[in-house]
């Protein structure tokens, strides 16, 4: 006998369709709700003044900042991704409360508040810190290279351009002598080439055409040779004005740097890990330095500059005008360990665990300096004086200073042997001629020295163990989790703007890991709890009975019945 097949009702076209509470569906413990409580939170007085009182209500900010957060924290950084997400996501949907703004209005409001989402930014670290997930009390700080927008084979080299440069204005030497006799006697004078300006240039052009619009017509056909000639000359002249003009540009622009990207002149030529052809070859991009605290982004910085070891003080700035403080601690690698970076530490109250180039080689079990490197020589600090390993003494000769790309001044003592002539270690000791010359840096040596015993101590070891998993960790989640590996703006100003949404999205999405993980440890607390206390139970009862049914089974051992005999004892035994 066969019943009848009923299927539930299915009416898409229902006028109800969705639930009376759009978030019946979204979990108490998503993401999408923290983000609505904490952007909710923030103080945004600023993005008033980006508002005219006039015109078309624009959409709220506060709505539009959360829509882009969360679009970053599920890594949509497309502005029609994002588009799409309003309409067809139910977490967007609900956060947005069904405000539906395009990919045109969202890029505007992104690129609006280019400067106050700094300032977002650093609220957001602060309520970390409120919070208790951070301390702002130890930063380890990082860097990496993020690849520009811009196109890969759009460069410009300065050395190719000074280069350049000077052969135009060799060839505008050579036409002006060729035009005018006073000119090239000028000129004779000067063993380098007279530099011109491109004002200069056009002024010269203009007076060469005002003297031959005044001339008569040429009658014979040599005059119009030479005035044909004379044209062509001031043409010339015109086009390297305009080529000089172009070189100038081109240095202004570049300012201290080797190399700038046609598409994106803010972005500099690096050597990165990854390359368009994997042959080693540099990639516009910029160099990013990030602060860690808690695997938490603190503080991040963009430079142009692709070393690290110029981008720490500027950075070190960067946290104190955020938070009106420097941290008590700071900790980075060997990149960052110059003289200047430990004076500046120690003079801002910061403990440096920052590591030197040499630092791990010292650390090595079978480490011997050099007997003739200056490391190994006896030093009297009392008359200031080196010994050799054939007990010659090195006595000072003076001083040498130096000055590093920001300025910064460093001193090195000289030292110099009396006689090295027929020394038998002389082949092995230096092969320069006359005698043994050694530079000793001693401020930076004792910067070195305070820094080997702080990361030898213990709280060392704990630091230096504790940064491999700092910025290190946020790279990698940055770069492979997140799939951020390529800005997708031009410009410094719109590049800092992108990277800050994006530290504002990572923090979240952090918080939102470790509270969920710090729910799920205290249930599994409880369940571990409940499940000792069950056993601890089991077992009392396990020994209660158990008495019980020994005493039973004696009772029945003395009795007459065989099979209850036999029973019995299988229970004891």
């Amino acid at each position: 006998m066969y019943t009848k097949l009923h299927f539930r009702d299915y009416n898409p076209k229902q006028i109800v369709l969705f639930p009376q509470r759009l978030d019946k569906d979204i979990a108490e413990n998503d993401s999408v709700r923290v983000v609505d409580t904490v952007i909710d939170g923030l103080k945004l007085e600023n993005f008033k003044k980006l508002y005219k009182e006039r015109g078309r209500s624009p959409y709220h900010p506060k709505m539009m900042l959360k829509a882009l957060i969360y679009g970053y924290m599920n890594n949509l950084y497309s502005c029609r991704k994002i588009e799409s997400a309003l309409k067809r996501d139910i977490h967007f949907i609900w956060l947005a409360g069904y405000e539906q703004p395009d990919f045109n209005t969202i890029n505007r409001f992104r690129n609006r508040v280019k400067d106050e989402i700094n300032q977002v930014f650093t609220q957001m670290v602060l309520i970390l810190a409120e919070k208790g997930f951070i301390t702002l009390d130890v930063e380890y700080i990082d860097g990496t290279k993020i690849e520009s927008k811009a196109n890969k084979y759009t460069f410009v080299w300065r050395k190719s351009t000074e280069k350049n440069r000077a052969k135009l204005l060799e060839k505008i030497k050579v036409l002006l002598s060729q035009i005018d006799d006073a000119i090239a006697q000028e000129n004779s004078e000067t063993e380098t080439v007279q530099s011109f300006t491109p004002a200069e240039l056009m002024n010269i052009a203009n007076e060469l055409n005002e003297t031959l619009s005044k001339e008569q017509a040429p009658s014979t056909n040599e005059e119009k040779q030479e005035r044909k000639q004379r044209q062509k000359q001031i043409k010339q002249i015109e086009e390297h004005a305009a080529k000089l003009s172009e070189y100038d540009e081109k240095l202004e622009i570049m300012g201290d740097r080797n190399s700038y990207s046609k598409t994106d002149k803010d972005a500099t030529f690096m050597r990165m890990k990854e390359d368009a052809m994997n042959n080693g070859q540099t990639k516009p991009g910029y160099n990013l330095q990030i602060g860690t605290e808690n695997q938490f982004i603190t503080d991040f910085g963009l430079f142009q500059t692709p070393g690290d070891p110029f981008t720490m003080i500027p950075f070190y700035r960067s946290f104190h005008d955020r938070y009106g403080k420097y941290p008590l601690t700071g900790v980075a690698d060997s990149g960052y360990g110059s003289e200047e970076n430990y004076h500046f530490m120690e003079e801002a109250g910061i403990e440096a665990y920052v590591k030197y180039n040499m630092f791990h080689k010292e650390q090595r079990m079978h480490y011997e300096p050099s007997p003739f490197s200056p490391q190994a020589m006896f030093y009297n600090a009392a008359e200031d004086y080196y010994v050799c390993p054939m007990g010659q003494h090195l006595t000072r000769t003076g001083t040498v200073k130096g000055k590093t790309e920001s300025g910064y001044v460093t001193e090195s003592a000289r030292y110099k042997a009396a006689r090295c002539e027929g020394c038998p270690l002389r082949g092995s000791c230096f092969k320069a001629k006359g005698e043994r010359t050694i530079e000793v840096n001693h401020t930076l040596n004792e910067y070195r020295r305070k820094a080997r015993e702080r990361l030898t101590s213990e709280e060392g070891i704990r630091h230096r163990g504790r940064r491999c998993i700092e910025p290190e960790a946020v790279f990698g989640q940055m770069k492979y989790d997140m799939a951020y590996k390529r800005f997708r703006h031009f410009g410094m100003d719109k590049v800092k703007m992108d990277f800050a949404f994006f530290g504002i999205a990572f923090n979240l999405k952090k918080m939102c890991s470790k509270m969920a993980k710090s729910a799920k440890n205290k249930e599994n607390r409880s369940k571990i709890a409940v499940f000792s206390f069950q056993v601890r139970l089991r077992t009392v009862r396990a020994k209660y009975f158990g008495e019980i049914r020994k005493k039973s089974c004696l009772k029945y051992i003395e009795t007459s019945d065989i099979k209850k005999k036999r029973g019995c004892i299988k229970r004891l035994f």
